[in-house]
């Protein structure tokens, strides 16, 4: 599963307001350095946006367990243990109505290009994942479309020329 909206409210509701969501967020990475994202359309404007793989922790799983469900369920791929937690945020936003606090863990993930299957998707994603590409960085670099987290390529970047930090990174909401 995946976050329908990335629009942030103009009105912030307090803490205690928000449903407590944990989420994985697992960074596929081909042999070209290119990054696998999701596209949906935001609910409250219609605007694309871009995401990786990755949804709720659930009930009893850990984050590396759930990375691999997400992974094996919104891509085909089995058998992929996330390790390499790089960055965490906490984020609000809404999906389907509800005000949620996002506890997001990333993980980077070094896979060979292949072919995606969507056979594994839940119900919600099939109706709200609307696309899925392997991105280049001259493209993430380039796109009008948001991106999530909205530094996603100069983040990225940082990885790859510097490698996975010792501790994971906490990004700025």
């Amino acid at each position: 599963m995946h976050e329908r909206t990335a629009h942030e409210a103009h009105a912030e509701p307090a803490e205690a307001e928000l449903v407590l969501r944990p989420t994985v967020r697992v960074l596929l990475l081909d042999e070209a350095d290119r990054l696998l994202l999701f596209s949906s359309q935001d609910e409250s404007d219609g605007h694309t946006f871009w995401y990786p793989v990755g949804g709720g922790v659930e009930d009893g799983e850990t984050y590396e367990q759930a990375g691999t469900r997400e992974v094996a369920e919104e891509t085909g791929l089995t058998g992929l243990v996330p390790r390499t937690e790089v960055w965490r945020r906490r984020k609000t936003g809404s999906m389907g109505g509800v005000a949620y606090l996002f506890h997001e863990r990333y993980y980077l993930a070094r896979v060979p290009a292949f072919d995606i299957s969507t056979d594994g998707f839940t119900e919600n994603e099939r109706t709200s994942i609307v696309g899925h590409h392997w991105w280049s960085l001259d493209e993430l670099a380039s796109t009008a479309d948001r991106l999530i987290p909205d530094d996603l390529h100069p983040r990225l970047v940082d990885l790859l020329t510097d490698g996975a930090p010792a501790e994971p990174i906490d990004l700025a909401p």
